[in-house]
């Protein structure tokens, strides 16, 4: 486990947690320096005393609970969920044949009767004549 990158998959690139990423004095209206200082110090420190306090008074009950829900979740995936999806699976493949065999009695002789009947049409076209003046509102008329 490395010490110094505890985030080796940025599962938290969301969390914005810095001074400035969440205050910011816009030009026009500005607080004293001394003041900007103080309160920015006061927000990192609080910050840091507040985490540190919470992550080792609550972290170790957490970590259990989330490796007992984690252990669970493995549990169902792999002596439920994965055994279920192999019998759906198997189940699945006989009744694919099925439909398969169905499908090809059935549709296939339609289709290619269909398909054989449709070949024999040809298409012409031609331009259609100018509208003459009488035709002009008809609407039919192109």
């Amino acid at each position: 486990m490395d010490e110094q990158d505890r985030d080796p998959n940025s599962l938290n690139q969301h969390l914005q947690v810095q001074w400035d990423d969440v205050i910011g004095e816009p030009e026009g209206i500005r607080s004293l320096a001394c003041g900007w200082r103080l309160s920015a110090w006061c927000f990192r420190s609080s910050r840091n005393c507040c985490y540190i306090i919470l992550s080792v008074l609550l972290a170790p009950i957490t970590a259990l609970c989330l490796g007992c829900v984690f252990a669970c979740l493995a549990f169902e995936h792999i002596w439920c969920v994965a055994p279920c999806l192999r019998v759906c699976k198997i189940s699945c493949a006989a009744t694919r044949s099925f439909l398969q065999a169905c499908t090809h009695a059935t549709v296939v002789p339609c289709s290619e009767a269909l398909g054989y009947f449709w070949s024999r049409i040809s298409v012409r076209t031609q331009k259609l004549p100018d509208a003459t003046a009488e035709h002009k509102d008809d609407i039919l008329v192109a």
